[in-house]
């Protein structure tokens, strides 16, 4: 029997995270001053040898790790979202993915064999489940060299200093993927096919899913907007606030976030703040590994002059389609726009083509 998340212990395995701004930017100046040690030695080595070429030699061959001395080397230049670059001289044939966001972009590309490792909560598209597994937040640092990746994709917020530091060290390229908009979310899909060699297959999917969010985002435009909270997190509650892509999926859904006026995109609010927005509809996630339990649903049913609790609008979605910033974020969107518009007609519409 699988162990369920509940959602007090703040443990978020989808595609999204929350991180404080302090930890964001210790992250950044790790990964930095990383970079800048290791740019040192090699540029010592370098020094040592005679030539840079020679020096070249000795390093792993085809994938080369991003330190700006080599921007005139290698022919492809990538830029993750914490701005470290990344060299690669060829597709890399052997990835792991870090968050199960980005594993459903790998898949949705096309790819399958290339895909040398995943975590515990990837559990889509179905083909994920039989890949190794390399535990989540606290990645198995040994099992996932193992793997000999030749490129490791992850999310910011599960990033170590000394599973950087050793991977740094072995000459494993990382690279950090996170959105924040939904556009950001194509713009990744988009990105990892031109790493991979995927462009053909990545720009037809997201012209597919920018299709898709344009004729939903159509069919409610100029329509009154009801006002939702989205309980990430209820003890204490957590929803989402503007600089996250669920923020922008409520907003593209014809929808206003009872959070809009947050400074984080992920918030903590008062139930004061919240009786003061009087949300129309609380929505609730609900999945096998992440969700708001049936007993802490019921208890905002005290809350009797909430509009949403005296109207009966307290409302679930699968937190897979929602939380994660990957390609079913479409479905995430037609279920939004079904429950803040009942009454739009979404027939043969986003059905025929859903990714």
């Amino acid at each position: 029997m699988k162990n369920r998340v509940q959602s007090s212990r703040l443990h978020k395995p989808w595609g999204f995270f929350i991180l404080s701004r302090m930890c964001h930017r210790r992250l950044c100046l790790v990964l930095r001053w990383s970079g800048i040690l290791l740019w040192g030695l090699v540029t010592s080595a370098v020094l040592a040898n005679g030539t840079e070429g020679e020096s070249m030699k000795r390093r792993q061959q085809g994938i080369l790790t991003g330190m700006p001395f080599m921007a005139n080397i290698a022919p492809r230049t990538f830029v993750d979202d914490l701005d470290r670059k990344l060299y690669l001289a060829k597709p890399p044939t052997r990835i792991v993915s870090l968050a199960p966001s980005i594993t459903e972009m790998l898949f949705a590309i096309g790819l399958d064999r290339e895909i040398v490792g995943v975590t515990d909560f990837c559990n889509y598209p179905p083909e994920a489940l039989a890949k190794p597994k390399v535990a989540y937040s606290q990645p198995n640092l040994e099992a996932l060299v193992a793997l000999q990746p030749q490129l490791v994709l992850a999310p910011p917020s599960f990033l170590r200093a000394d599973l950087l530091a050793k991977l740094e060290q072995l000459k494993i390229p990382i690279f950090v993927l996170e959105s924040k908009t939904v556009e950001g979310i194509f713009g990744h899909i988009q990105l990892l096919g031109r790493m991979v060699a995927r462009v053909p297959e990545a720009n037809a999917f997201t012209a597919s899913m920018r299709k898709q969010v344009g004729d939903l985002t159509k069919r409610v435009e100029g329509r009154p907007r009801p006002t939702l909270l989205y309980v990430l997190n209820s003890e204490p509650l957590i929803t989402v606030g503007p600089g996250s892509f669920i923020h922008h999926l409520i907003e593209l859904a014809g929808g206003r976030n009872a959070a809009e006026r947050a400074n984080a995109p992920y918030p903590r609010l008062t139930m004061e703040e919240v009786l003061t927005q009087n949300p129309d509809i609380l929505l609730f996630p609900v999945g096998e590994y992440e969700g708001i339990p049936q007993a802490e649903q019921d208890r905002w049913k005290r809350w009797e002059s909430l509009r949403a609790v005296k109207e009966g609008k307290l409302f679930q979605i699968k937190s897979d389609l929602l939380n994660r910033p990957g390609p079913r974020v479409i479905e995430g969107l037609r279920e939004l726009v079904m429950l803040l518009h009942p009454d739009v007609s979404l027939s043969a519409t986003v059905e025929e083509s859903r990714p």
